[in-house]
């Protein structure tokens, strides 16, 4: 944790930023270690204060020893870093626009002294913490592999549970189940399980739906371990799936793949998107994939960096990302295909390792 405010302060004089208000839950993780569910951190060039009311106060002083305790009520954080802002004599303090509510910031801004400016900082739309948060070091690279391998081991269990006449909801249930029997604190996100037309609902959360046969069924789940998440989806078939799902199915991993083998840092997101994007577009379905092809995970199963169009700076080395293109036909069906992998200046490394072939269950 020492080393990562380092680093911020690093980036805060880079910036001309004199103190930086940390809100956002993810980050002040990330920088103190604190995993209440309340608090504040209060960061300038030479201290680092840890706001937090009674119910965390010691678990706080536990976890973020690098960070000066200050016990507030929900009533006085702003007073609070008001008070440290004028024993510091300063004119300027940054807050994250992207995680502070306006009722908040209205709440900050209205107890500062007069001549304290309080101002956004990442308004590009990625907060310096967060550009922090991009390049993993390796006690984080160990837990995403843990979160990896549960979702790994997860997939090969569900193929011997997964058949038809089970809802949705019912192999989402066993997913979470068995994820937490390995060791994950809980799923990283709302499980997706999409059968049928559903799996041309990219984000198809899992319902009441029967499973019948012939079906494909879109398979989308993390694990969280010991904070960080990983990020799987597979594709498997229940039965024997009509000969228009098994092309796209041919072509979602085709195009995957060749985002995994050739993905690495140095490109940019853009450049990424395409490794993917491109092949289904020549095989006629570019107008059936229409999200990006992938996304950071970390603390967050959605962070920075973006595969995606949009995205024109180089991807780090160090970064954990998605490669998950996908192809959706309305009330057909549907096929993504995702894997986690670590970006490095050669290549990636793949993190997830469950199979590709197109699996059929009965």
């Amino acid at each position: 944790m020492k080393e990562r405010l380092a680093r911020l302060r690093a980036l805060m004089a880079e910036r001309q930023v004199e103190a930086l208000l940390v809100t956002a839950a993810a980050n002040r993780r990330y920088l103190s270690g604190f995993t209440g569910s309340a608090g504040v951190l209060f960061i300038t060039p030479d201290d680092a204060l840890l706001l937090t009311d009674f119910r965390y106060v010691e678990q706080a002083a536990e976890q973020a020893p690098h960070f000066r305790v200050v016990p507030v009520t929900h009533t006085t954080y702003g007073r609070t870093v008001a008070e440290e802002a004028r024993k510091r004599g300063l004119k300027r303090i940054a807050f994250e626009p992207n995680h502070l509510t306006y009722a908040a910031y209205a709440a900050y801004r209205d107890v500062l002294p007069e001549g304290i400016e309080f101002v956004p900082i990442g308004t590009d739309g990625m907060g310096l913490v967060e550009r922090l948060r991009m390049v993993k070091d390796e006690e984080e690279l160990e837990r995403i592999r843990r979160a990896a391998a549960i979702a790994d081991a997860t997939f090969a269990h569900i193929l011997t549970v997964l058949r038809p006449g089970l809802t949705e909801r019912e192999v989402a249930w066993e997913l979470e189940a068995f994820m937490r029997r390995q060791g994950a604190e809980g799923a990283a996100f709302p499980i997706i399980v999409a059968s049928g037309p559903r799996s041309a609902l990219p984000h198809g959360v899992a319902s009441d739906r029967v499973i019948g046969k012939g079906e494909l069924v879109t398979l989308d789940f993390g694990a969280v371990y010991e904070g960080y998440c990983s990020d799987l989806t597979r594709t498997v078939a229940v039965g024997e799936p009509p000969e228009e799902l098994k092309k796209i199915y041919d072509i979602v991993r085709e195009a995957q793949e060749r985002g995994v083998a050739h993905v690495k840092a140095g490109m940019t997101g853009k450049e990424a998107d395409a490794l993917c994007r491109d092949v289904i577009a020549a095989a006629g379905y570019g107008e059936q994939f229409g999200h990006s092809t992938g996304h950071g995970i970390g603390l967050e199963v959605h962070e920075a960096p973006s595969l995606s169009a949009r995205h024109e700076e180089p991807l780090p080395a160090g970064a954990v990302v998605t490669v998950e293109p996908g192809i959706y036909l309305p009330g057909v069906g549907g096929v993504r295909i995702e894997d986690d992998v670590v970006l490095t200046d050669a290549g990636c490394e793949c993190l997830t390792r469950a199979p590709k072939d197109l699996i059929m269950v009965t």
